[in-house]
C-alpha cells in the first residue's frame, strides 16, 4: 500500500469529502450481500411470514430500499446521489438457518453507488434482527459484503462470488438433468471481442474499451473464445469479421472503435459490406441511451446485422459509452441469439 493515500483525507491528515466534479457521468450499478444466521426453527417461521411482529421479508427490503436513499446522512463523506433504482430481494434457507438479502443500486452520476448497496442490505439485515429477536436472540448478522460495482474506471467483481455463482450453477444444472429436463447448462454462445485502433493495435495505451466489452460479454454469459485488437483497416476488418463469423463459428461478435466522423473510422463501412441483414433498432437504442451522457450522441455511426447465423455489433471507442449503451442490450441481445438460430420456443 506505500505510495497510496487515502483520498478521504487530505494532505493535513484531516477526513474530507472527495471532489468528483472532474470525472465523467456514467451509469453506476452496484450490488451487496448480508446473510443473516438464525435456527431453523426461526428461519421457518420467516419463511411462513408468521413472526411475532409480522411479514419479516417484505419489511426487511422496504427498510433496505429506504436506507439505501439516506445513505449520504448516515455516512458523513459520501456523496448525495438521485438514485435511479434501489432493489433488495430476500430468501430464506430454513434448512441451514438462513436469510439472504440481495440488493442491486444504479445512478447515473460521478461517483459509485457501493455505499447505498451495502447500506442496504445492513438495514435489511438489522430489519430482519428486529422482527425475530422475539424468537431468539442468538441471531447474528455475519456477512455485509460488496458483490460487484460497474461503472467509473474500473469494474470489479467479487472473486469468491464467481465461484459460488459457479457452484449454483452446478447444482441447479445437477438438478435438471435428474428432472430430466433438456435445458442446456453448457457455456453460453461463442463470442469474439475486436478492439479497432491503430494506436493500440501499435502497443500505445492500454485497451479498455476491449476489457469493457469482455465484461459485458461475461454478463451476457458468453464464452468468449477470440480476443483481438487491430488496427483501423476496412479490408482487414472486413476479413476478420467473416473469419470469426465463419471459421470461428461465432454467434456473437462485438467490437469497439472506429465508428465516429474521422477520416480513419472505416468500422461502419466495413460491416455493412460483412452484414446480409442490418438490425437497426440495436444502435438506434444504443444512441438513445448516450443521449443523456453526451451532447454528440447522434455522430456514432455503428451497425449492428447479421451474418449467416452470427449477430455483429458495433461499440463505440470510449469505454463510458460500452457502460452506458451496453445495460440497455442485456436482455435484448441474448433473445435475438435465440431468434437468428431458430431456437426460440415462443416462436
Amino acid at each position: 500500500m506505500s505510495g497510496r493515500r487515502l483520498t478521504h483525507v487530505d494532505e493535513a491528515g484531516r477526513a474530507r469529502m472527495v471532489d468528483v466534479g472532474t470525472k465523467d457521468t456514467s451509469e453506476r450499478v452496484a450490488q451487496a450481500r448480508a446473510r443473516v444466521h438464525m435456527s431453523p426453527d426461526s428461519a421457518r417461521a420467516v419463511e411462513a411470514g408468521n413472526a411475532p411482529k409480522g411479514e419479516v421479508l417484505a419489511v426487511a427490503r422496504l427498510a433496505g430500499i429506504q436506507a439505501a436513499k439516506q445513505t449520504a446522512l448516515l455516512i458523513p463523506l459520501a456523496h448525495p446521489l438521485g438514485l435511479t433504482l434501489v432493489d433488495v430481494s430476500a430468501s430464506v434457507d430454513v434448512e441451514a438457518g438462513m436469510v439472504e438479502l440481495l440488493s442491486e443500486v444504479r445512478t447515473v452520476a460521478r461517483t459509485g453507488v457501493e455505499m447505498e448497496a451495502m447500506t442496504a442490505c445492513a438495514v435489511a439485515a438489522l430489519t430482519v434482527y428486529d422482527m425475530t429477536k422475539a424468537l431468539e436472540r442468538g441471531i447474528e448478522i455475519r456477512e455485509i459484503v460488496l458483490l460487484e460495482k460497474r461503472g467509473g474506471r474500473s469494474d470489479w467483481r467479487r472473486a469468491d462470488e464467481d465461484a459460488e455463482r459457479g457452484e449454483r450453477r452446478g447444482e441447479e444444472g445437477s438438478s435438471m438433468a435428474r428432472a430430466g429436463t433438456a435445458e442446456d447448462t453448457g457455456p453460453g454462445p461463442r463470442t469474439a471481442i475486436i478492439t479497432i485502433s491503430t494506436s493500440k493495435a501499435t502497443g500505445s495505451g492500454e485497451d479498455q474499451s476491449g476489457a469493457r466489452l469482455d465484461g459485458l460479454a461475461a454478463r451476457l454469459g458468453a464464452q468468449i473464445v477470440g480476443r483481438e485488437v487491430i488496427s483501423d483497416d476496412r479490408s482487414l476488418i472486413e476479413e476478420r469479421l467473416r473469419h470469426w463469423a465463419e471459421a470461428g463459428g461465432c454467434a456473437l461478435v462485438l467490437t469497439t472503435g472506429g465508428t465516429g466522423l474521422a477520416p480513419s473510422d472505416v468500422t461502419p463501412e466495413a460491416t455493412a459490406a460483412v452484414i446480409d441483414r442490418e438490425v437497426p433498432g440495436i444502435t438506434e437504442a444504443m444512441r438513445v441511451a448516450s443521449r443523456p451522457h453526451t451532447p454528440h450522441w447522434m455522430l456514432s455511426r455503428g451497425l449492428a446485422g447479421i451474418r449467416g447465423a452470427t449477430l455483429i455489433v458495433n461499440f463505440p471507442g470510449s469505454p463510458a459509452s460500452i457502460d452506458q449503451v451496453g445495460e440497455v442490450l442485456i436482455d435484448s441481445l441474448p433473445h435475438a441469439i435465440e431468434l437468428i438460430e431458430g431456437r426460440d420456443p415462443r416462436h
